[in-house]
């Protein structure tokens, strides 16, 4: 049984791949944007709305390495980088909890980017209030689902505070100070 947690590995490895194209869809939009910026056609509106596609396809790709990294090491394998000058500092105390939070706090960035794209492109007639409404109650309703997957992780914690080098993944090692503390514990 416990070895059937490799079965998952196709899945970040398959993660990897979809990584890959949005390198390839960064590049062809990065070129895109290079033939209008310095053809100097191109408003600056359209300019603009280029960078935000830029901007989400980084975003989106940072969404992917949470997950490949973050899933890989709570659910597969240990990948052994402790003390790596390249290990991720998030990496150090990921758990499922703190992986769903940050996947929240992603969502909620790209869909910012997505609401922003809209509301640029909101004065042309494609765009109705209808989707502009729809739009912005899906972004709200992704903040609310993040707010909520904090604090069930921070009750799930016991509401303990913590000091500053666990506080933002949940890690708490500290013991009780005094012995009705101790008694307590």
């Amino acid at each position: 049984m416990f070895l059937s947690r490799w079965i998952q590995a196709p899945l970040y490895l398959g993660l990897i791949v979809a990584q890959v194209v949005y390198v390839w869809r960064f590049m062809v939009e990065l070129k895109h944007l290079i033939v209008l910026g310095f053809g100097g056609k191109a408003a600056e509106t359209t300019i603009m709305l280029i960078v935000l596609a830029l901007v989400d396809v980084v975003m989106i790709s940072n969404l992917l390495i949470m997950v490949i990294i973050g899933g890989y090491e709570t659910f597969v394998s240990r990948l052994r980088i402790e003390g790596h000058p390249d290990q991720p500092q998030w990496l150090s105390h990921v758990n499922a909890n703190v992986l769903k939070v940050k996947l929240a706090m992603a969502i909620i960035g790209i869909s910012s980017i997505h609401l922003l794209q809209i509301f640029i492109n909101a004065g042309r007639p494609a765009v109705t209030d209808r989707e502009l409404l729809w739009k912005t109650l899906i972004h709200l309703t992704f903040i609310l689902s993040a707010v909520a997957l904090a604090l069930i992780d921070r009750f799930m914690q016991g509401g303990r505070p913590q000091h500053a080098g666990n506080r933002a993944m949940g890690n708490v090692t500290e013991q009780p100070s005094t012995a009705q503390d101790r008694r307590i514990a």
